[in-house]
């Protein structure tokens, strides 16, 4: 495989990051403000077909599929936020498991409000932490495996109770860390004193589940299942398998953007699947979860209409484009709550469509990991940041402390960006500073945008990465 991960002075001139010369303002060039107060944003924007008909070769593959195939290895191998399951030892030391934990499962450091804003008491802070039953935690653990049934949460700690750090406000539950999708493969290393919880291990987190969520079976199976060909990607913001009475473990069963489901093994073609004949539908195989707990399978129908793919879409602009844009409008979902997902987490669905693994958090993703990338720190010039925010291109994506843009494209002269995003801020032409409630998938420019602190995106900008 090629080494695509450049340091950081040859990244700057391979893309221009870096220039010298008279430091130019981030002030964009006069952008008009529509009704909707989201500067420089028309609807015909708002189309995926605007800004793909703009690209020159937008359907020419970024990378083969042999390419990413070789980078998901790699990253694998050196992202530790990115679990092998296939290459996890038959037993885990305790310290592993614990220090596994202790990543995740912290209290906040600051006074936290439950949903109804009264705050959390501290004797209720404690007893969660007493939850984890870390004196339960053997010397050597033998990892159980299981798939995954439902869209299942992943929490900070095992508890439904929300944590949100100003009263009120219930958009962002501190204890939510993600959410993973149904097929997906887990690792089992503990549980709570009453089995009602698990801590698993996935390929993109390690977190506490609800039990309900996970069917145990044998390592083989599992894994296997995960790997099994052919298979059906879903590539829209969300599917459903049809309605069926009859196996009600399987009806309607919502399916996110990067879920990967095998296809079942063909009937005969008068043959109906759950009472219903399948020729207008993809039979495909859906983990379920039986009385006791143990994993089976049962087939699912999913309309022919419905938006999936044969595999993993090409690694394309056009694609990347169209897929982000299926997601514009969401409602953000702090770690995949509200049925959506968060900055970080529409970004690893999108690339995900198109088979790239990348880890699920914005520090994570940052470090560009088997990718060409530029870091910044507090020794980068407002000229060389602007420099490199003007020389970005389709596809790359923009880091801030906890957040993600990923470009789009270029309009009056300077980039747009697409994210899933609380709110945005940007300065008026009489200087004061607008405040827009997002709460969405939303497509803007990039240079007018400004943090809490009125600092630029682009000054606050730590990484870039080309996935190249």
């Amino acid at each position: 495989m090629r080494n695509t991960v450049l340091w950081p002075v040859l990244f700057a001139l391979v893309l221009g990051f870096g220039s010298v010369g008279a430091a130019p303002s981030t002030q964009a060039p006069s952008l008009q403000v529509p009704a909707s107060g989201v500067i420089g944003v028309t609807d015909a924007q708002l189309s995926p077909d605007f800004w793909i008909a703009r690209l020159p070769n937008a359907n020419a593959p970024i990378m083969t599929r042999a390419e990413l195939h070789a980078a998901n290895g790699q990253r694998l191998r050196l992202e530790p936020s990115l679990h092998d399951l296939a290459a996890l030892p038959d037993a885990l030391s305790r310290r592993a498991v614990l220090d596994l934990i202790g990543r995740v499962s912290r209290l906040p450091r600051v006074p936290v409000f439950d949903v109804r804003g009264q705050p959390i008491p501290d004797s209720t802070l404690a007893s969660l932490l007493d939850g984890l039953a870390l004196d339960r935690v053997p010397e050597q653990v033998m990892p159980r495996f299981g798939l995954i049934v439902d869209r299942a949460s992943l929490r900070a700690l095992p508890t439904e109770l929300g944590a949100f750090t100003t009263r009120g406000d219930i958009d962002i539950d501190r204890f939510q860390e993600t959410a993973e999708f149904p097929g997906t493969p887990v690792a089992v290393v503990h549980e709570t004193a009453d089995g009602q919880w698990l801590f698993v291990i996935s390929p993109r987190y390690a977190a506490w589940t609800r039990r309900v969520h996970v069917a145990l079976g044998t390592r083989a199976e599992v894994l296997a299942y995960a790997a099994r060909t052919p298979f059906r990607v879903v590539t829209g913001a969300r599917v459903e398998t049809v309605e069926t009475p009859e196996a009600p473990q399987v009806s309607r069963r919502e399916l996110d953007m990067t879920s990967r489901v095998p296809l079942a093994m063909p009937l005969a073609p008068e043959q109906p699947v759950n009472g219903q004949a399948a020729y207008a539908g993809w039979m495909v195989e859906l983990p379920i979860r039986k009385e006791d707990g143990a994993l089976g399978f049962q087939p699912a129908l999913i309309q022919k209409n419905a938006d999936t793919h044969a595999g993993y879409l090409p690694y394309t602009r056009a694609d990347l484009i169209r897929q982000a844009f299926k997601f514009l409008g969401e409602r953000y979902g702090w770690g995949h709550l509200h049925g959506g997902r968060d900055c970080s987490g529409f970004i690893s669905e999108v690339f995900g469509s198109m088979g790239l693994l990348l880890p699920r958090n914005t520090g994570d993703q940052a470090k560009g990991t088997g990718f060409a990338h530029r870091l910044f720190d507090a020794g980068d010039s407002h000229a060389a940041r602007l420099a490199a925010a003007r020389a970005l291109q389709v596809g790359d994506r923009v880091y801030i402390p906890g957040h993600v843009l990923l470009v789009i494209g270029r309009l009056h002269g300077q980039p747009y960006v697409i994210h899933d995003v609380v709110d945005m801020r940007y300065r008026r032409a009489d200087g004061s500073i607008a405040w827009i409630k997002l709460n969405s998938v939303a497509v803007t420019p990039l240079l007018p945008l400004l943090g809490e602190d009125g600092v630029s995106y682009v000054d606050r900008m730590t990484s870039i990465v080309r996935m190249r």
